[in-house]
């Protein structure tokens, strides 16, 4: 024990060696306080910018890597502040500022215009900055940084103004002390970096020089220094909201409203509670729903903000599917088996509505993140009408539940993390509880060339006779990254058990794998080429229980930008003969598979420049199977236009067809019976913006999704996953899902919104197979319709602002 506390200590003394001989090379100035704040405008005119110390001698980051930037091209910035707020101004020199793109966008959304960016790091600790960006049209964008990652749905505000002049564009922002988290000490230093964007020269230049070798962006900041006598201040943000809800279909109408708040309260100086009361997600955009015929089920993208904001330690380990909270009841015990034959289901919920939520997050001075997630759903029944007595009843399929995750993650070095996690859902009454505990790493030495990255998982279920009690999964890889090359090597598996899908999600237990990569790249430009790559990947799988062989993939790939910002990319991927034990639905204990043939897939893609008005991303594959008449093709199409700065549009044509593709259909009491079948899948998306101002915007979401399967051939599944043909029958499937949102959006106040809000959506199952697209759509339009009206107003309140008033 006395041995390791040695080692332990000197290991610590030499991270703070390493710290000290990398802090002496940084860039290093002085801020300046003031007396009186600045006018944001964009002018720089104001007296308090004169005697503050330069920033200046920028670097180009991308695509050269370290080069200085050209005197005619140069950026200068300034840093004061005083008792309310950090103030920076940037003077970014452009010898053709008329010809600056200015293409407006939303918040949080970047278009064809140059940009400022600071990244801010009070704790110094090269991994966990906050970001705040202006662009040419002053729009801004902000985002919270967690090792390397940007969380541009995490948001604060702040004010911020550009100015086009003579000498090329100028950026004015404040920064409120309540947008950033900072430790109470009467002197402070903050790691600084500065970017700026130069579209039309497709380059982007830093203040200090990031080394695109080794390590990560954030690990290299400067550091200005002199903050002295600044205090956290009391972070209480209010957003009441009020919303109102008109739904059409079928010819009925119902409406609703909502009124509550969601809140943000800074519990310490590092530590926020985030909270929404009453919650309202009838703004939400469409999920982008397909015809399943997989075993396992589809992931849809979480598009509640509440789930999306400030999530990045929850999400470690991957144990949290925000989905799941407000999502279809469990009905564990299949409430329709329960029916006495004189009763029917009339009336049965499709989703649990969740009460209220809250979040707690942050990380100390030592580097320590603990975050707290605890959600409530309300109890949700079916109602069961008996057709004899005419009586009702009402049947629980989702009882009252609490979902709840803790993380504690601790970061050192400026380039590693280790983590706790665990999940927890409880259920109310008989229903299944779960338990998910996870210990997650990411370790680099100290010259970030080498990394050891991985997890152990372990889940318990009580009250589910049908799910055993306890499973675990391990994973761990050795990697290196550094110059052009980089590699990795692992190894995973997870038991027949193990199980975190009540607030996760997971595709396949009772599998391991031996799995390893490698790539190389460039590091500065060539003649021809911005950038290009190269990689290799390859994987042998087995099945954990029974250790069997299932299969082998490899492949390999490439990608490249020419000067002229030209991007294409290919790959070519091999897959062995493959045991699949899950599309039987069998469970993976039973020793029942289908042996699926050997396979190779070819695709390639191009995106043209995006600065053009015409950008056109495209891209096609190639599906052949060996001694099989199975074989695939798809491509798509998405050309995009801007017809102007404020105005542009967006095709997405996407196709895919499968010819003797064969799946699980049906069981019956000795046979499993499988399907080969002929698919054709069409995704048309439509997306267009018309922006009155950066402010202010009106946009269209437009997607019909249609499937078509036809069967030409039943068989039954024989022990060594061969196929023989059976009698059966099956209908065919003509699927179609069709959503258009219309949004009118205005950010009338710092934080505060106004929303307007329609959907127009029809959806359609049934087995008409072998249409054309154009009798698709007549049939289709034959369905109901549904019409959603919906208008939404959020206010920001301050509670500084309230405190000044009264």
């Amino acid at each position: 024990m006395f041995k390791k506390i040695i080692i332990l200590k000197l290991l610590v003394l030499t991270i703070g060696s390493f710290y000290a001989q990398n802090n002496q090379k940084r860039k290093k100035v002085t801020t300046t306080r003031i007396s009186e704040a600045p006018k944001i405008d964009g002018f720089l005119n104001d007296d308090v910018w004169k005697n503050a110390e330069l920033l200046t001698n920028f670097v180009i980051f991308r695509p050269e890597n370290g080069v200085p930037v050209k005197d005619e091209y140069q950026t200068t910035v300034k840093v004061i502040y005083d008792d309310d707020a950090v103030y920076i101004s940037a003077e970014m020199l452009d010898p053709d500022p008329e010809n600056i793109p200015q293409e407006f966008a939303v918040r949080d959304n970047f278009s064809q215009a140059d940009f400022f960016l600071v990244t801010i790091n009070p704790n110094d600790d090269g991994q966990n900055p906050f970001e705040f960006v202006v662009q040419s049209t002053g729009n801004q964008a902000d985002s919270k940084v967690s090792n390397g990652r940007e969380d541009f749905n995490w948001s604060a505000v702040w004010e911020s103004a550009a100015k086009i002049t003579n000498k090329g564009w100028n950026v004015e922002i404040k920064l409120p002390y309540r947008t950033i988290r900072f430790a109470n000490r009467p002197i402070q230093s903050w790691g600084f970096n500065f970017h700026r964007r130069l579209e039309r020269l497709n380059e982007q230049h830093t203040w200090t020089h990031i080394d695109n070798s080794v390590g990560r962006w954030t690990q290299y900041d400067g550091l200005v220094e002199g903050f002295t006598n600044i205090k956290p201040p009391i972070r209480l943000n209010l957003y009441p909201y009020a919303s109102a809800t008109s739904i059409v279909f079928d010819g009925e109408t119902t409406y609703d409203y909502s009124v509550g708040m969601d809140l943000k309260y800074g519990i310490t100086e590092n530590f926020t509670l985030d909270a929404t009361l009453i919650p309202d997600f009838s703004q939400v955009g469409f999920d982008n729903v397909e015809l399943n015929l997989g075993p396992f089920e589809q992931q849809f993208t979480e598009q509640r903000q509440f789930f999306t904001e400030g999530t990045e330690l929850f999400n470690i380990a991957n144990l949290f599917y925000s989905r799941r909270i407000g999502a279809a009841p469990i009905d564990q015990f299949n409430v329709a088996s329960t029916l006495s034959k004189d009763e029917e289901i009339i009336g049965y919920p499709s989703k649990v509505t969740m009460l209220n939520a809250v979040k707690i997050s942050g990380r100390t001075k030592k580097g320590l993140g603990i975050g707290f997630f605890n959600a409530i759903t309300e109890t949700t029944k079916a109602t069961i009408k008996n057709n004899t007595t005419e009586q009702t009843r009402q049947e629980v399929i989702n009882p009252f539940t609490n979902y709840n995750i803790l993380v504690l993650d601790q970061q050192f070095n400026q380039n590693s993390t280790v983590s706790l996690i665990n999940t927890n859902v409880t259920r109310d009454g008989r229903f299944r509880d779960a338990n998910v505990t996870a210990l997650d790493w990411h370790i680099e030495t100290k010259d970030s060339k080498y990394n050891a990255d991985g997890s152990f998982r372990m889940s318990t279920i009580s009250d589910d006779a049908n799910n055993p009690n306890m499973g675990y999964t391990f994973d761990n890889s050795f990697g290196y990254n550094s110059g052009n090359w980089n590699w990795e090597l692992g190894y995973n598996f997870t038991n027949k058990n193990f199980n975190p899908n009540d607030l996760g999600i997971q595709f396949g237990n009772n599998q391991q794998s031996i799995y390893g990569s490698a790539g190389w790249r460039t590091l500065q430009p060539t003649k021809n080429f911005n950038r290009y790559n190269f990689n290799f990947y390859n994987q042998a799988n087995f099945q954990h229980f029974s250790g069997a062989f299932t299969g082998y993939n490899a492949g390999l790939g490439a990608s490249a930008q020419t000067r002229k910002r030209f991007t294409f990319g290919g790959n070519l991927n091999y897959g062995s003969e493959r045991r699949d034990y899950f599309e039987p639905r069998q469970g993976t204990t039973s020793g029942v598979y289908f042996l699926r043939p050997e396979r190779l897939n070819v695709n390639t893609w191009i995106s043209t420049n995006s600065q053009k008005k015409l950008e056109i991303n495209a891209d096609i594959y190639y599906n052949a199977y060996t001694n099989h008449p199975q074989k695939g093709y798809g491509f798509s199409l998405s050309p995009r236009y801007r017809f102007t700065n404020q105005f542009s549009l967006q095709y997405s044509l996407r196709f895919n067809k499968r010819f003797n593709d064969q799946g699980f259909v049906n069981q019956d009491d000795s046979n499993v019976i499988f399907g080969q079948r002929d698919r054709k899948d069409y995704s048309n998306n439509i997306s267009g913006k018309y922006n009155f101002s950066t402010n202010s915007s009106l946009s269209l979401s437009f997607r019909h999704y249609w499937s078509d399967v036809a069967y030409n051939g039943f068989y039954n599944l024989n022990s060594d996953g061969t196929l023989s043909e059976n009698n059966y029958i099956e209908n065919d499937v003509n699927f179609n899902s069709w959503n258009l949102d219309l949004n009118y959006f205005w950010q009338f106040a710092p934080g505060s919104q106004l929303i307007v809000f329609y959907r127009n959506s029809i959806f359609d199952n049934n087995s008409n197979s072998g249409l054309n697209f154009y009798e698709n759509l007549e049939n289709l339009f034959k369905q109901p319709n549904q019409h959603t009206f919906s208008v939404r107003f959020v206010y920001f309140i301050d509670y500084k602002s309230i405190k000044n008033i009264f």
